[in-house]
């Protein structure tokens, strides 16, 4: 079965998707969008368009575990994805995906636009594939 990740963004918001082995998460694109229900139908149309039969929302946790806003705001997104979709949501920890995708951009030297771009599809698939190795 095939699973998409999100990692949800106030700007951008960056989607991965495993292959149907569930073994790698490659990324998928970037979303540039800041209202919530329309990224929702955007996000909706994609997981149908990929065919998965899962979706994976990174939940920025505060580095004690507690829900800060923008872990509250995850929660209701993947809510509303899982009312928009019928499939299973599931919320998984996201600390420091961002600190290690923007390492990952370093080492290869990606800069300016392109980083922007990518460093949230990076960190989706980083989101992806540690769940994915969490399943093993």
């Amino acid at each position: 079965m095939k699973i998409l990740a999100v990692d949800l963004g106030l700007a951008r918001t960056g989607i991965a998707v495993s292959d149907v082995t569930e073994s790698l998460a490659s990324p998928v694109k970037t979303i540039e969008e800041r209202h919530l229900d329309r990224l929702c139908e955007t996000v909706a149309a994609l997981a149908k368009e990929k065919g998965v039969g899962e979706i994976v929302v990174g939940h920025p946790c505060n580095m004690d575990g507690s829900h800060g806003e923008s872990a509250q705001r995850a929660e209701g997104f993947a809510a509303d994805l899982e009312a928009a979709t019928g499939l299973p949501v599931t919320l998984w920890d996201e600390r420091l995906t961002t600190v290690a995708a923007t390492g990952y951009l370093n080492e290869t030297n990606v800069r300016g636009k392109k980083r922007k771009q990518t460093v949230d599809q990076v960190a989706a698939v980083i989101i992806l594939q540690n769940y994915l190795d969490s399943r093993r």
